[in-house]
C-alpha cells in the first residue's frame, strides 16, 4: 500500500510539471509566432505584401493619365547590368512617399511634402535610402530631384491632382472646378413697388 501511494504522488506531480511545462510554452509560442518566423502585419484585411504589391503597381496609372511626364527609366540594374525599365521616376515617388517617409496616399497636403522634399524645402532625403539606391548601379536620388525641380508650378499641381485621384478614387473634395460647377450668380431683388399717386376723380370714387 505505501508503494502504490508513493507512486500516485510522483505521478501527480509529474503530471502538474508537464502542465505547467506546456502552458509556458504555448504562452511563448503564441508570442514568439510559429518557431522563429515572423508574422506578417496586417494593413486592414490584407497582408502588408499584398498591399506593397498594388500600391508599387499604380506607377503605370500615372502614365495613363500624364503620358508627357518623365519616365526616367534608363537605370541599369546592378545584379543583371539590364536596363530596369520598370524602374520610373514615378514608381520611385511612390515608394518613396509611401515606404520610406510613410506618409497616407489620400490626401493633396502630404503629396506636397513629398514634392517639397524632391525640390530642397521640407525634410533632407537620404541617398542610401532612396529606391533604387540598393538595385540599382546609379543612385536615381539626384536625377529625379533635378526632374522634379524642372517641373512648372501647373505641372507639379496636375501631378499630385492624379496621384490623389490614384489611391482615393471615391473622393468628392476635388478642387478643380469646372464651368458647370461654379456657383450661379443670386438673382438680382425685385424693388418694391412705388405706391401709386393720387389721380384726378379719386374722390368720385369715395361717393
Amino acid at each position: 500500500m505505501i508503494k502504490v501511494r508513493r507512486e500516485s504522488k510522483a505521478t501527480r506531480y509529474f503530471v502538474l510539471f508537464t502542465l505547467a511545462l506546456v502552458t509556458s510554452v504555448g504562452l511563448c509560442w503564441g508570442k514568439a509566432g510559429i518557431g522563429n518566423i515572423p508574422v506578417a502585419p496586417i494593413i486592414g484585411s490584407q497582408p502588408a505584401s499584398a498591399q506593397l504589391i498594388r500600391s508599387q503597381d499604380r506607377w503605370r496609372q500615372v502614365y495613363e493619365q500624364l503620358p508627357d511626364f518623365p519616365q526616367e527609366n534608363q537605370y541599369v540594374r546592378s545584379e543583371t547590368g539590364e536596363v530596369n525599365v520598370e524602374s520610373t521616376l514615378a514608381s520611385r515617388l511612390i515608394r518613396y512617399h509611401l515606404y520610406v517617409k510613410r506618409r497616407p496616399p489620400n490626401y493633396r497636403f502630404d503629396w506636397k511634402l513629398t514634392l517639397a522634399d524632391y525640390l530642397g524645402a521640407n525634410e533632407y532625403i537620404n541617398e542610401s535610402q532612396y529606391p533604387g539606391s540598393n538595385t540599382l548601379r546609379e543612385n536615381p536620388m539626384a536625377g529625379d530631384r533635378t526632374v522634379i525641380e524642372n517641373l512648372t508650378r501647373q505641372q507639379r499641381e496636375e501631378l499630385i491632382e492624379v496621384l490623389v485621384s490614384i489611391f482615393n478614387p471615391n473622393r468628392s473634395d476635388s478642387p478643380m472646378t469646372t464651368p458647370s460647377q461654379q456657383p450661379s450668380p443670386p438673382p438680382t431683388p425685385t424693388p418694391p413697388a412705388k405706391p401709386r399717386l393720387p389721380q384726378p376723380g379719386d374722390a368720385d370714387l369715395l361717393r
